[in-house]
């Protein structure tokens, strides 16, 4: 380690020295026993019993606390940790294949919460390159049959990481001193799929859990293991995006100028038929190792792994509305009946494979080195590496219909083959309609009318590694005084991510005289979404990978060079705490005030070969980079400190009634792909032209909380609760555009090949035609060249509202909850120029009702969502994507047919609702997906 870093080191160590000192002049809190008791899960038995224990975490929390509890070992409420969280007051998810899958809390997405498993934060990857790279966790992969709780904290904490402006959430797993001697829990479920299209309709899953303790219960040991295999469908309806000015020939006379006074149109980029099939497997376990060899001494060594493998075989039938489009706007500009003459039907199928390898160990020692003082020291070493074994994750081929010949001798040939327009129903529900096609036999699903087009080879591979040690101490006063105790602490995280990027699409002439191309009728497709009858008549039906191995065999395969991309933080942290309990008029109180200091550096690396040119490949895909034979780095380095301090207050009005006041300050960091300093390019014959570049000097969002509550427990297990929020947000991270050229390799402008292109071009010959490659003597491309950077300030607030109630001794019971959100972050459709909005801002509730006697446990829940905005760009272009309001039914039932043994079914989404997503304006139809029902039906046996 060289001088700089050891004094770098050093200074950090003596601010936080000089932190924790100085705490005995400022009030803080920190409390160690209350946030961080063991849960004795044994005793938590039924849905009563859960609700009761969340309840309590939630009375007995410093702060906006909430909880979720298993309902006995090795059962959790739901059969995802994403679906349980739901139903948490101002808690919502994100679904990925009618399955829970990210987070949002309190109207702020999965990138503005941090999750902790043990309150250690957890690395996170994905390959698919459509997810970007962020640091959301996916709760798909962990099961929740190894979890013992869920702590959700909505107010900052001096002793909580940093991360999360939205909350912290906590994932809580078991530990075999939590256990009294010997237990252990097996079960077995069939998973039923009722949209199964090709696979198993009926699918295991399996898990276990055996603890027990030796040596006068001085050693423990805990292993957990699960098996999961799920089969299922998807039929989707949509478009890949819309796209303004698009098409010459629209008719624009309705539109609202007082709505749209630009006379901005928008039509659609493509119309398609999508079906998807998928197979996906998990496996978790974890073992856990405990010896307390004093009374004083207690270690703790865990190793938690997951394995987590989707394949998704998906075929769409596709026409793209490219080049004069016409059709009419509507009164906002949106076109609702596009139209494209004499152009080919696109059929695509895709190749998706998604591997992820999760491995964390740790060690914990907990000391108690008198009555009054204790420490706990923390460390762990955890990575997600998605695609492991550098595999690519996309595999995507074209075919089409061929372009005809030239009918009207003027060299260029016409494309020809099929008339197709595309209109929108009152409901929303697409409609695609055919005119005779020029082809042979008018007949554009014809085995001889269809010949290859293109294929692409892409993915990332992300390693993401934290390394992370704590070491927190806890002061209790065993005399009198207001003072209850002293926390303090100290944390360093080193948290590194590598990405590998590979990016290839290539146009090649294949023969596909050998593929199985088969054509299936789409009557019955979508049945569930409407206005199925006036889809595609037939659906393309072949498999991505057998098309690609006719392209390696045919020697047309190629892969250019990966981009790499790698981002190290290293924040260090510490913390001092004050507790502080007594009476104020005669009314109880409690008075947590701490504030935790934190210093992060970021540097972030590229490595890519520099362009020289761009490739003339055809009229209507992007242009192709030719690049340097060397690679080129690029280093940038960033960083900032800040000072998060907290106030939590609360007062017992009565034996029933609870009042708080929250006070914190909190921070989010930048998503990961926003920080790498690589370009990237996406430009078009005839545009449009765009750039991107990073920006590693992003400052993370800062945010002011304020929460009051009241809340009244009238009864075991059941309470009436009230509260009221508000952030202020600075430093919201938008996209700053402007237009410029974009150097190539020796600093000159990157040109247009299109303009005046040269005789033979364009060219989709392998590895490029040199003739078609621009030169510094065609037109300078002016880019929109975007890059991210801290732009809005923002404020967000809202209303939860929760009652739980149990009916005395009658075992029926019921949950209902609701969280009203908003702010001056909503987009606004009608600003073309929007930059900024926030992501996942919506109102949502839950109802919840259910019975539990004599052994016998039903619940039926209620989950509805409000429209929100998902993203400010669609996949293809720069237009926003809003889901629109969504509810779901869920139902699950067991009866315990002895101590030991009890069977148990599950049913999701059981009446079987469809998710629509749409563009700027709701007629924007972007997807409308349809997935069935899922049940699941199994036993339990416990030891």
């Amino acid at each position: 380690m060289n001088n700089f870093s050891l004094r770098l080191k050093y200074n950090k160590v003596a601010s936080a020295i000089a932190l924790v000192t100085l705490g005995a002049i400022a009030p803080s809190s920190y409390a160690f026993t209350e946030d961080n008791q063991e849960t004795e899960v044994i005793e938590v038995r039924g849905i009563r019993g859960a609700l009761a224990s969340a309840a309590n975490i939630k009375r007995e929390s410093s702060g906006v606390v909430d909880a979720i509890t298993a309902e006995d070992i090795g059962k959790f409420p739901d059969t995802n940790l994403a679906e349980s969280l739901q139903r948490i007051t101002g808690v919502s998810i994100d679904r990925a294949n009618n399955e829970g899958n990210q987070v949002s809390v309190r109207g702020f997405g999965p990138t503005f919460n941090l999750v902790t498993l043990n309150n250690r934060q957890m690395p996170t990857s994905s390959t698919l390159l459509s997810n970007g790279i962020n640091r959301s966790f996916n709760f798909r992969e962990i099961a929740a049959e190894s979890v013992s709780g869920v702590e959700v904290y909505k107010t900052g904490k001096a002793h909580v990481a940093s991360g999360g402006i939205g909350a912290t959430i906590n994932v809580q797993t078991a530990k075999p001193f939590n256990y009294d001697g010997f237990k252990a829990v097996a079960s077995v479920k069939g998973v039923v799929d009722t949209s199964v299209d090709k696979g198993d309709s009926v699918t295991p899953e399996m898990s276990g859990m055996i603890s027990n303790t030796f040596m006068d219960s001085k050693f423990g040991v805990l292993l957990a293991l699960s098996h999961a295999e799920r089969d299922s469908h998807k039929e989707r309806v949509g478009s890949q995006g819309w796209i303004p000015e698009r098409g010459s020939n629209v008719n624009k006379s309705g539109i609202d100028s007082s709505l749209n006074p630009n006379g901005t149109h928008w039509a659609p980029l493509t119309m398609d038929a999508d079906n998807h099939d998928y197979e996906r497997e998990r496996q978790n376990g974890q073992i856990v190792l405990q010896y307390a060899p004093t009374d004083t001494l207690t270690a703790t060594v865990d190793y938690t792994m997951s394995r987590f493998k989707e394949i998704d075989n998906m075929t769409r039938t596709s026409f793209c509305l490219d080049g004069d489009t016409g059709g009419d706007a509507d009164a906002n500009g949106t076109v609702t009946n596009p139209f494209r003459n004499d152009d080919e039907l696109n059929f695509w199928a895709f190749h998706f494979l998604n591997e992820t390898e999760n491995d964390s160990i740790g060690l914990n020692l907990e000391w108690i080195a008198s009555d009054s003082l204790s420490f706990n020291f923390d460390y762990h070493d955890s990575t997600s590496h998605a695609q492991p074994d550098g595999q690519n994750s996309e595999f995507i081929i074209n075919l089409k219909n061929p372009r005809v010949n030239d009918t009207n001798n003027d060299g260029i040939p016409d494309r020809g083959g099929v008339d197709v327009g595309y209109t929108t129903s009152p409901d929303g529900r697409p409609s695609v309609f055919f005119d005779a096609a020029d082809l042979p036999g008018q007949d554009p699903f014809a085995k001889e009318n269809i010949e290859f087009d293109l294929f692409q080879n892409r993915g990332l591979e992300i390693e993401n590694n934290i390394k992370q040690f704590q070491l927190q101490g806890e002061w209790v006063n065993n005399g009198d005084g207001a003072l209850a105790k002293i926390s303090f602490g100290v944390m360093n995280t080193d948290y590194q991510i590598d990405t590998k990027m590979r990016r290839t699409i290539a146009f090649v002439p294949v023969d596909i005289s050998t593929l199985d191309l088969q054509f299936r009728s789409s009557e019955g497709f979508g049945s569930q979404i409407g206005g199925n009858q006036n889809l595609f008549p037939l659906l393309a039906d072949f498999n991505a990978l057998e098309a690609l191995d006719l392209v390696k065999e045919q020697g047309h395969f190629f892969e250019l060079d990966p981009v790499f991309n790698s981002v190290q933080e290293e924040t260090f942290s510490a913390f001092v705490a004050f507790d502080f309990i007594g009476d104020f008029n005669d009314i109880p109180y409690t008075l947590n005030v701490g504030v935790r200091w934190e210093d992060t550096d970021v540097k972030a690396v590229s490595l890519q070969r520099e362009i020289t040119a761009l490739n003339y490949v055809n009229t209507v895909g992007r242009f192709s980079e030719v690049f340097t034979p060397d690679v080129n780095s690029v280093s940038l380095e960033g960083g900032y400190t800040r000072l998060l301090p907290n106030v939590d207050f609360s007062l017992e009005l009565t034996d029933e009634i609870m009042a708080r006041f929250s006070y914190s300050s909190t921070l989010s960091r930048p998503d990961i792909s926003s920080l790498f300093p690589s370009t990237t390019i996406d430009a078009r014959p005839t545009g449009p032209y765009n750039a991107s570049v990073g920006n590693p000097n992003l400052k993370p969002l800062d945010s002011q909380n304020i929460d009051l509550s009241l809340e009244w427990y009238y009864d075991e297990g059941s309470y009436i609760s009230a509260g009221y929020f508000i952030k202020y947000v600075e430093n919201f991270i938008g996209v700053t555009t402007r237009e410029g050229t974009m150097p190539d390799v020796n600093g000159n402008p990157l040109t247009d090949p299109s303009i005046n292109p040269r005789p033979g071009c364009p060219d989709e010959v392998v590895g490029g035609n040199p003739a078609c490659f621009s030169t510094q003597d065609d037109p300078a491309i002016n880019f929109q060249i975007a890059t991210p950077g801290n732009l809005d300030d923002a404020q967000i607030d809202g209303w939860e509202l929760n009652l739980q109630h149990m009916f005395g001794e009658s075992g029926f019971g019921v949950v209902a909850n609701y969280t009203a959100v908003d702010g001056d972050v909503v987009y606004d459709v009608y600003d073309v120029n929007n930059t900024f909005a926030l992501t996942g801002l919506s109102d949502s509730a839950n109802l919840i009702g259910f019975y539990e006697k004599n052994g016998l446990q039903i619940r039926l829940a209620y989950n509805w969502r409000d429209d929100f905005l998902l993203a400010l760009y669609q996949p293809q272009r720069g237009e926003p994507t809003f889901v629109e309001e969504y509810g779901q039914w869920d139902i699950n039932a067991s009866y315990e047919v002895s101590e030991a043994v009890s069977v148990f079914v599950e049913g999701i989404n059981i009446t079987e609702e469809v998710t629509r997503q749409h563009g700027r304006f709701k007629d924007q139809l972007l997807s409308y997906d349809q997935y069935g029902a899922r049940y699941n039906v199994g036993v339990t046996v416990k030891f």
